[in-house]
């Protein structure tokens, strides 16, 4: 954006978050019998006129830049299986799990329940004590800057850029491994490749412990999540819902149903990404959009994937950690009764409140303006999506394919991913993506704080790993409750593996009884309340970026908290009592 741009964006008589209005354009839309948000909703969801070349050669020079780095990375991890370091990697995986599976089947009945604290024992020496409490302080301060900042009025523009996210990300990282460097005397685990314990060094800096850390941020957790998105966004973003249907409630319920169903299948971002657009472009006559996307954010990007290990990554890990494929299509009773019902609060909502309120030329312009969905991009992208959900779901070093003896090397699921990407931008339409108005934009908001977030959040995962057990949690309804406020302010994944192994759960001996009952309320915790802010889920971030470059005034952090503290705790505290 250059410095005329700017001005104009910042001016006095220009106050629109999503882009460029001129002085006079809502006058002439009034003039003309266009409403002024109409105005500034049209020009957010395409580009200026004068604009478009340059927008397309952006557009094509980030796919480009795409492109090179996907093919760099290939290059890479060819190298690197030409040295044998994925098989290395692999390889050890397995022989820690034959080493812990051969604990486990020495112990005495009686010890069973304590099968998890005595493999780890065994298999290798016991970390040492987690970090004090203060160490949590710069992942609090970050979640701080990202609710606070945009709401100040002097630097909420310096915020919008995603440089800006990042360098306050790695400050606040950076503070988190000073720590470890300097100050952490204690042993720490280690979870890639395969687990292990890496002591503190003796005297001065503790370089061994802070690489520790950060190969369980990086490349244990961030790596594969942000890949895993990325793929998800950007080959959904090749398929284009096109239409214009009149947006009543009903037709936008219809639309938020749909993407709750998928998002077991496909991936709550996989459905978020392929849906949100066209809700969007379906209610672009429309002044009261804000609660649409809430919704949409409530369901689609959250608490309708949790009926595959596909559907959302809490779930997925578990899948990594034994728990049965098919295991999750079990939560089908509180899954149907938490979505119908918020759907249903919706169609209420939009019907008796916020539909009323749109002006007969509004409404009248939304019915005149209707047309049918088409759907394009489908080839190649439906294909390579089936081919994200195979990768998926049959990739896992940890496991071999199913019907061989061969365990896939490590990362080769990401290199998969990274090729269907590649793909994608080959095969797939420039113009689809262009018509979508795709960029990298909202990927890289997501990329650039989470980096922040998985860092800064070690000292807190490993102080619940520490003392969970102490949080006196036995019943189901407090695993549902406790995973389910974590996740909110956590990502939901790795709290779910936190309290996955305070729970003591062991998917190897069939998973009945109370086991069964605290799996599936520390499941249901992590997805459905992953849904009560903006960082709780990585899809929730994506979706308000869209609709924010799309327009919508969306709320900011606490404005978002009180919608799902209003709407949906009610709902989560009723099924609990019924199903937990």
């Amino acid at each position: 954006m250059d410095r005329f741009e700017r001005h104009l964006r910042h001016s006095a008589f220009v106050k629109h978050p999503a882009g460029i209005h001129f002085c006079g354009r809502e006058w002439r839309a009034a003039a003309i019998g266009h409403p002024p948000h109409l105005a500034a909703r049209q020009d957010a969801m395409h580009d200026l006129p004068s604009h478009h070349d340059a927008a397309g050669t952006a557009r094509a020079s980030a796919s480009v830049r795409t492109l090179v780095g996907i093919g760099l990375a290939l290059a890479a991890y060819l190298a690197a299986a030409a040295a044998g370091l994925p098989q290395h990697g692999r390889d050890l995986l397995v022989q820690t799990q034959a080493a812990s599976h051969e604990s486990h089947d020495g112990k005495a009945p009686d010890d069973h329940e304590h099968a998890d604290d005595h493999d780890a024992a065994a298999a290798h020496p016991a970390a040492g004590a987690a970090p004090p409490l203060f160490t949590v302080l710069p992942f609090v301060i970050l979640l701080g800057v990202i609710a606070v900042l945009p709401l100040v009025p002097s630097l909420a523009h310096w915020w919008e850029h995603n440089s800006s996210k990042l360098l306050v990300a790695s400050l606040l990282a950076g503070v988190t491994l000073a720590y470890y460097i300097f100050f952490h005397s204690h042993a720490v685990e280690l979870h890639f490749p395969a687990h292990d314990v890496v002591a503190a060094a003796e005297s001065g800096p503790s370089w061994p412990t802070v690489a520790a850390v950060l190969v369980n941020a990086l490349f244990a957790e961030y790596v594969p999540f942000i890949l895993l998105l990325f793929a998800l966004y950007t080959i959904t973003g090749g398929v284009r819902i096109e239409g214009d249907l009149e947006a009543t409630p009903t037709v936008n319920a219809a639309f938020i149903g749909i993407g709750a169903l998928a998002a077991s299948f496909i991936g709550t971002t996989g459905a978020a990404m392929l849906l949100i657009r066209p809700l969007l472009e379906t209610n672009k006559q429309r002044r009261h959009v804000v609660h649409t996307v809430v919704f949409f954010i409530f369901l689609v990007c959250n608490c309708g994937g949790c009926l595959l290990p596909i559907g959302d990554p809490p779930l997925f890990l578990g899948y990594l950690k034994g728990v049965d494929f098919l295991w999750t299509l079990s939560l089908w009773p509180m899954w149907l009764f938490v979505n119908t019902t918020v759907l249903a609060i919706y169609w209420i909502w939009d019907t008796l409140v916020a539909y009323p309120r749109e002006s007969g030329r509004d409404t009248a312009r939304d019915h005149t303006t209707a047309r049918r969905l088409v759907i394009s991009g489908l080839w190649p992208n439906a294909l390579l999506m089936m081919g994200v959900i195979a990768a998926v779901a049959l990739l896992d070093p940890s496991k071999p394919i199913p019907g061989t003896a061969w365990h896939p090397w490590i990362y080769l699921r990401e290199v998969t991913l990274l090729s269907l990407v590649g793909l994608s931008l080959l095969l797939g339409s420039a113009d689809v993506r262009r018509r979508n108005g795709f960029t990298y934009s909202a990927i890289l908001e997501v990329a650039a704080l989470f980096v922040g977030i998985f860092i800064c959040m070690q000292p807190a995962l490993a102080l619940l790993n520490e003392r969970g057990a102490d949080l006196g949690i036995s019943s189901p309804m407090g695993f549902f409750w406790v995973t389910g406020a974590l996740s909110g302010v956590l990502d939901n994944a790795p709290t779910y593996l936190v309290f996955f192994k305070t729970a003591q759960i062991n998917p190897t001996d069939g998973l009945e009884g109370i086991e069964a009952a605290r799996l599936t309320a520390i499941s249901l915790g992590a997805v459905f309340l992953g849904a009560m802010t903006y960082i709780g889920n990585g899809p929730n971030f994506m979706v308000k970026a869209i609709a924010e470059q799309s327009g919508v005034r969306m709320p900011s952090f606490f404005g978002y908290v009180m919608y799902s503290a209003c709407i949906l705790l009610p709902v989560f505290a009723v099924a609990s009592f019924l199903f937990l």
